[in-house]
């Protein structure tokens, strides 16, 4: 009976042990009940825009539907295209890994390459005025700059064609924000911007006499789209010029992905109903196609 009172003292502890356990776990507020973790209050939603590496061995076999391009920020993704043109593969250093009727799409040159595209030495390496002379614009004719960038081409061509309209396009806020300072400090009034989508110029049908781009289309993410958006766009016997370093010549120190070849070309444009007029072998590093809308 000596250990009568310690037994009676375990008994009452563990008994008080136990009312404040079983008040913990019915309390929801208790500092004592350990808190839940965070993936199992709200589960983990996959990214929308994630994407898989394309397996090189795979070849190019998987459809567009199950690619999520990359777009700037606020803008809308197109929906799925209701072809099977596109496709992905093995991703080059400067590619996207997506591919269009066999030719895969590059990068494209963002608005920090503005001092790229208005260096000195573009005229000796691909003499611009030449190319522009080419153009044999008439009066009042319309000419969309498609990828115009800094404006490069846009500005000198409204200059040039002072009785002619000019509008710059571009999917950059930042280039057109560039391109609307030169105007306004050039004081030029026959060139506007407009800023267009990943998928569509967004002219109105028949609006333009004239398409130009110059080492620009290879970097559309849209190739299908953006064209038959510029046919959409062309008035009947309106012309595409299209400018492309030439893939056929090794020695344009250009990286591959930004060349094309003739027949790449001609193959891409008939794919949207434009037929091939003439190409001109005038300048140093660049194609200069004529496409026209029938």
């Amino acid at each position: 009976m000596k250990y009568l009172p310690l037994v009676l003292v375990i008994a009452l502890v563990s008994a008080v042990i136990y009312q404040v356990t079983q008040r913990s776990e019915a309390d929801p507020e208790s500092p004592n009940k350990p808190a839940l973790s965070e993936a199992a209050v709200e589960p983990e939603v996959p990214d929308p825009e994630a994407t898989e590496e394309p397996d090189p061995e795979a070849g190019v076999a998987t459809t567009e539907p199950t690619e999520a391009p990359k777009v700037p920020e606020g803008e809308v993704v197109p929906p799925p295209p209701t072809h099977n043109y596109y496709s992905t593969g093995e991703k080059s250093r400067d590619g996207t890994g997506k591919y269009y009727q066999g030719r895969e799409i590059s990068y494209v040159m963002g608005h920090p390459a503005i001092n790229w595209l208005e260096r000195p030495e573009r005229e000796s390496e691909e003499a611009p005025t030449k190319a522009m002379d080419l153009l044999d614009l008439e009066e009042n004719d319309v000419l969309a700059d498609i990828g115009a960038g800094s404006g490069y081409y846009s500005l000198r061509i409204a200059m040039q064609h002072p009785k002619s309209k000019v509008i710059g396009v571009d999917i950059q806020k930042e280039m057109i924000e560039f391109l609307d300072q030169r105007t306004t400090q050039l004081g030029l009034e026959n060139i506007t911007t407009h800023l267009g989508k990943i998928d569509t110029i967004d002219l109105p049908s028949e609006s333009i006499n004239a398409a130009l781009m110059v080492d620009a289309y290879h970097e559309f993410s849209h190739p299908f789209e953006m064209m038959t958006s510029i046919a959409k766009a062309l008035r009947p016997g309106g012309r595409v010029f299209l400018l492309e370093y030439r893939a056929e010549d090794p020695t344009v120190p250009i990286k591959p992905l930004h060349k094309m070849t003739q027949a790449q070309a001609k193959k891409e444009m008939a794919l949207v109903g434009l037929k091939w007029e003439k190409t001109l072998n005038d300048l140093p590093w660049q194609h200069f196609m004529v496409f026209r809308k029938p």
